[in-house]
């Protein structure tokens, strides 16, 4: 058995989100500051630049997280790296290369808890089956889920979405049933949900952060001809098109 304590029981923190083996905490400020300091610390908390941490709870469900990730645990918690062979370890290896995320996640099972390391980044909690139970994840945004959703790496319909683009080749999927933790670049009160019924978005830069696995995603001319794309002044934008949903940032980020 364990306790913890002058934790999420301070009064210094709140509690933002929960989902399933997931929670979310805030430190509304940063009382470990200096005289010199102190001024930073108090305008950030005021323009809500403030620590995160995701606290999972493992008697719920197994997690993966981002490698580096843990902070600490405590109770009954195993480690694992989740490689089950060496052909798994080849295509762990190859996903992680294409997609540049870490290519081995580790797995943690038991009935502790496991807190990850804090970020000024904002969390975002997603059901995936909520996306049909398939997302696409941008770049850099993974950092934790249940160890039953399965990861591939998906690759763009069509060549010009790495060249032209300057997006990259692929992207990390994440497929199956279960919750999933994001480290966003935007608040989720800023975030804008688009949904998709056999139709098509098309956004001038890098502002999605996922968007269904079911959506096709490619990069082409925002005009018909090259011609009439130089004249309009946008060139190229991302294009998706299908059924299902795309999370956008506010803002190229």
């Amino acid at each position: 058995m364990y306790q913890i304590s002058n934790y999420t029981d301070n009064d210094d923190v709140t509690i933002l989100d929960t989902l399933g083996a997931f929670k979310v905490i805030e430190w509304k400020r940063d009382l470990s500051v200096s005289p010199e300091s102190a001024m930073v610390a108090y305008f950030s908390s005021e323009m809500n630049v403030r620590r995160r941490q995701v606290i999972c709870d493992l008697s719920q469900a197994p997690v993966t997280i981002q490698a580096g990730a843990m902070q600490w645990m405590v109770g009954d918690v195993t480690a694992t790296t989740g490689v089950q062979g060496v052909g798994d370890f080849f295509g762990k290896a190859v996903r992680g290369a294409v997609t540049k995320e870490s290519a081995i996640k580790p797995e943690y099972v038991g009935s502790g808890s496991l807190v990850l390391e804090p970020t000024y980044k904002y969390i975002l909690l997603i059901d995936v089956a909520d996306w049909g139970n398939s997302i696409v994840l941008d770049d850099g945004l993974f950092l934790a889920c249940y160890s039953s959703l399965q990861h591939k790496a998906v690759m763009r319909s069509n060549i010009s979405s790495a060249v032209a683009g300057n997006e990259g080749l692929f992207n990390l999927s994440i497929n199956g049933y279960g919750a999933l933790c994001l480290e966003s670049p935007c608040p989720k009160e800023e975030l804008i949900e688009i949904t998709l019924d056999n139709d098509v978005l098309k956004v001038d830069g890098n502002m999605a952060l996922c968007w269904s696995g079911s959506l096709n995603f490619s990069v082409e001319r925002s005009g018909k001809t090259l011609m009439g794309s130089a004249a309009s002044g946008e060139g190229l934008v991302n294009v998706y098109r299908g059924t299902g949903k795309v999370l956008l940032a506010p803002t190229i980020y």
